[in-house]
């Protein structure tokens, strides 16, 4: 990890933890955790939820970070949805232990987070990718960013807070329509909604989101701790996170799901 001072030279290179599928820089109080699969359109796999959530833990105990930017490496991708191979062949009680652990240690930490995250949406954001960024405070987006809760088209929902998050940010209408289409939306869309907070050009994306987290660190970390706990005991946890898991797993011992995620690694439509 590199540690820069507010003159942007590098302070302290030492790290003890070493990441495969993560970049991680910080200057002037800011950490940028870039995911960095980008062959794969950073496609979020177990091992990367796995640093991610490593990552996070760092980053909140840093009394140096103030603020969190998260972005994909690559000109495509923010992710591209998961990692669709690690869990083709689950069952249902397999399936509830991948939603149930993704929600545990990493969307729901960075959600309640003390420390405010901003996604800075580069590309592609479906699925879980889509999903991590809902789990940010905030989000930028690229004019290049396609964002889309696409699980249906694999006879699958959401299973890492989507269908909570999603209907916190653009109403139960727009959110019914979108996972059941499963359509991208373009960020001009995206902001219309109010599923970003703002759109922008592709070249400006990371200038726009440092920008924001400067103005943040200019007021109380404390507060704006304090101001995430009290959100969250509205938006977050309840008994429509608990159901999302239990129907996420179920949807691993349907025939839709077998025919959904065999088509996709077929490269063809699916037959529902």
């Amino acid at each position: 990890m590199k540690r820069f001072t507010k003159q942007g030279k590098v302070k302290d290179q030492s790290t003890n933890m070493k990441f495969s599928h993560l970049l991680l820089s910080i200057e002037e109080r800011i950490a940028i955790l870039k995911l960095n699969r980008p062959k794969s359109l950073n496609a979020l796999n177990q091992e990367m939820i796995k640093e991610l959530n490593e990552a996070v833990k760092l980053l909140e105990n840093d009394n140096d970070v103030r603020v969190i930017i998260i972005t994909g490496e690559g000109e495509k991708s923010f992710v591209a949805g998961a990692d669709i191979s690690e869990f083709i062949d689950f069952n249902k009680e397999q399936g509830r232990e991948l939603s149930a652990n993704g929600h545990n240690t990493l969307f729901n930490r960075i959600a309640g987070s003390k420390k405010p995250f901003i996604a800075a949406i580069n590309g592609f954001a479906l699925g879980g990718g889509l999903e991590l960024a809902m789990s940010c405070h905030i989000r930028i987006a690229s004019n290049r960013a396609k964002m889309g809760l696409p699980e249906a088209s694999l006879g699958v929902i959401p299973g890492y807070g989507g269908t909570q998050r999603l209907i916190q940010l653009v109403g139960k209408g727009r959110a019914l329509e979108m996972m059941f289409s499963a359509k991208m939306l373009d960020s001009e869309t995206a902001e219309k909604y109010g599923l970003i907070n703002k759109s922008c050009d592709h070249e400006s994306l990371m200038n726009d989101a440092i920008k924001m987290a400067k103005s943040f660190i200019k007021n109380s970390g404390d507060a704006q701790a304090a101001i995430i706990r009290v959100v969250n005991t509205t938006m977050e946890g309840g008994e429509g996170f608990k159901a999302e898991i239990k129907e996420f797993g179920e949807r691993f011992e349907s025939a839709e799901f077998a025919e959904g995620t065999t088509a996709f690694m077929e490269k063809r439509k699916p037959t529902f």
